[in-house]
């Protein structure tokens, strides 16, 4: 899974060496934060690939990643499996439209957009971490006491 760094100005994200082959990119994606449109959260990812890979890597429900080309621009497509993944909707960006992402950090990185960056790029994970206290839907809600009578 990709890393994702942020800062103030700009969010990059940093490919693995297999990620760089397999989607036959040299270097890794930096993306201005003014051009960040939307950012969502999705558990299947595969369903928001659109068009052909160019140039990149397609094997079905195992892996895609590369440049995806379209109709209505192109798209940079690192997905891995049935993993929870980020869609990030980009408009001013000189080479693509939209990234969808498999990351395990997706909701973090939605709270760290929300954040004032700092001028040195952190892992976003680590920037949420405690800025917004997750619930689990799981937790019982305390239980309200009955007033005693006295």
């Amino acid at each position: 899974m990709v890393t994702l760094l942020l800062d103030s100005a700009h969010l990059e994200v940093v490919l693995s060496v297999t990620e760089h082959a397999l989607s036959f990119r040299r270097q890794n994606i930096v993306i201005d934060r003014s051009a960040i449109v939307r950012v969502q959260l999705t558990d299947d990812a595969w369903t928001w690939l659109r068009g052909v890979p160019d140039p990149g890597t397609y094997l079905p429900v195992a892996v895609a990643m590369g440049s995806w080309k379209s109709s209505s621009g192109r798209d940079l497509v690192l997905i891995r499996r049935r993993k929870p993944s980020v869609v990030i909707d980009l408009d001013g960006h000189p080479e693509f439209e939209r990234l969808v992402l498999t990351t395990s950090h997706g909701l973090a990185l939605i709270q760290a957009l929300r954040l004032d960056g700092t001028d040195k790029p952190e892992d976003v994970a680590a920037l949420a971490t405690g800025a917004i206290a997750v619930i689990p839907a799981h937790a019982k809600k305390p239980r309200a006491r009955k007033p005693t009578a006295s």
